[in-house]
């Protein structure tokens, strides 16, 4: 069995913790078996794991995203970098090519696509099982996941069956009347997920492409329609299956309905009166927010802003945020991450950026150079190591490090490492570098 996890979005809902780099899947507010935080993705992966199935897991998603998956997953998972954003059906295409060149996956072999942010049982996993089972039977060319439907839900769409497994239509988000009239006749909600063999979206593609092979597709993903999955392969199927699911189920992608699943009223540093009714604050600033009397708020606190709502009206705060700050304040990389103190610009038009920089014991950064800016960086607690132009010497707290643009460097964490980057110049984008093979 193959899984692809879809990983898009810029989670504006859950603004100002998530950003177009620090999408809601990575928010660190859920606690796993052990009451320690993880995020939507690290749920999914372990819940994949808790349930005993045996498969190559890629993520498709954008390069912004990349460094943090890897942040999070480590190298537990296959990476696929999307070219550019062109919808959900370039993606599986793009995720199915990576499989079959690259893994050397067999074309009879079951993949399983989803959102890589769910808010399931494990069950929901278990019933990949029987939908690989249901593919590698053949009397469908694609197989569903079906909710069963807790609610007549106007927020979902809907799978109309024949009561006996096969699909025969859909309705998107009818009103509430007609989703009771569904319900009533067996429909179950559409979760999203899809099950086919390798060869069935590969022979789709070839209508598109002239190779399957991965590197060609990524040089002409261009060529493939811009297209959701549903609408360009499952709408057009001839076939289609469905497999029932009757776990929990849940978007948790408003700050309300996150909330709800959260453990602790308050996360970072928090003071909250006893008299605070429904009320969660998530603080990811270092100067504490402090809440008396409040009822049915939500709270949050971060570089990128302060975020003050009835947790009801939070669901509706996307075109109100929509362009808000024209750079992330935090990021999660592999490495470690950094949060952005201040972002200054100056008359002769000069900028700077003053970050706070952690890179996590045993990781290093890149060995890169950069051609518009330079850097004074002070370590401020940890130990670690410091090569500059193929010259390394050892940091350590108190240690000030200059250097200019156009000088190849790198830095690697002994132990955590913390520190305070100052980068001034003309250009002080994430985009200003110049990667280099280097090996501590």
């Amino acid at each position: 069995m193959n899984i692809v996890l879809l990983s898009g979005g810029s989670g504006k809902r859950l603004w100002p913790l998530s950003n177009d780099v620090r999408s809601k899947q990575f928010l660190k507010l859920l606690s796993d078996e052990k009451g320690q935080h993880e995020s939507m993705v690290q749920r999914v992966y372990r819940q994949i794991v808790k349930a005993g199935i045996d498969a190559n897991i890629v993520v498709a998603t954008s390069a912004s995203q990349v460094e943090a998956i890897k942040g999070q997953l480590q190298n537990d998972v296959d990476i696929v970098v999307e070219p550019e954003r062109r919808n959900t059906f370039p993606a599986i295409v793009l995720a199915a090519s990576y499989l079959q060149s690259e893994k050397k996956t067999g074309s009879e072999e079951t993949v399983i696509v989803l959102p890589v942010d769910p808010y399931v049982d494990v069950e929901y996993f278990e019933t990949f099982k029987r939908m690989d089972e249901e593919v590698q039977k053949g009397n469908a060319d694609i197989v569903l996941m079906g909710i069963t439907p807790s609610y007549p839900s106007e927020k979902y769409g809907y799978i109309k069956t024949d009561g006996k497994g096969l699909v025969t239509g859909f309705k998107e988000k009818p009103d509430e009347q007609t989703a009771k009239r569904l319900i009533d006749e067996g429909a179950y909600w559409n979760a999203g997920v899809f099950a086919f063999k390798l060869k069935y979206l590969m022979k789709i593609a070839d209508s598109y492409l002239e190779s399957r092979d991965f590197s060609y597709v990524v040089e002409n993903y261009a060529k493939l329609k811009k297209d959701s999955f549903d609408y360009e392969v499952v709408e057009k199927a001839d076939s289609l299956g469905v497999v029932q699911y009757s776990g929990s189920w849940k978007d948790i992608g408003t700050w309300n309905t996150l909330t709800e699943e959260m453990e602790e009223n308050s996360v970072g540093d928090a003071i909250m009166g006893e008299d605070c009714v429904n009320t969660h604050v998530i603080n990811e600033l270092s100067i504490p927010v402090v809440a008396l009397g409040t009822s049915n708020l939500v709270i949050a606190a971060s570089p990128d802003g302060i975020l003050v709502s009835d947790k009801h009206k939070s669901s509706y705060i996307k075109p109100y945020v929509e362009n808000i700050a024209d750079r992330p304040m935090y990021e999660e990389r592999r490495w470690g991450e950094y949060k952005v103190y201040d972002y200054s610009h100056y008359k002769d038009g000069t900028k700077s950026i003053t970050k706070h920089v952690t890179i996590k014991a045993g990781m290093a950064q890149d060995y890169q150079l950069h051609h518009y800016k330079d850097e004074v960086i002070t370590v401020v607690n940890g130990r670690g190591e410091l090569v500059i132009d193929g010259c390394i010497t050892s940091l350590s707290c108190g240690d000030t490090i200059s250097i200019r643009r156009g000088k190849k460097h790198a830095i690697r964490a002994i132990e955590d490492l913390q520190m305070i980057s100052v980068q001034i110049g003309e250009d002080i984008t994430e985009d200003d570098v110049e990667t280099f093979e280097w090996s501590f």
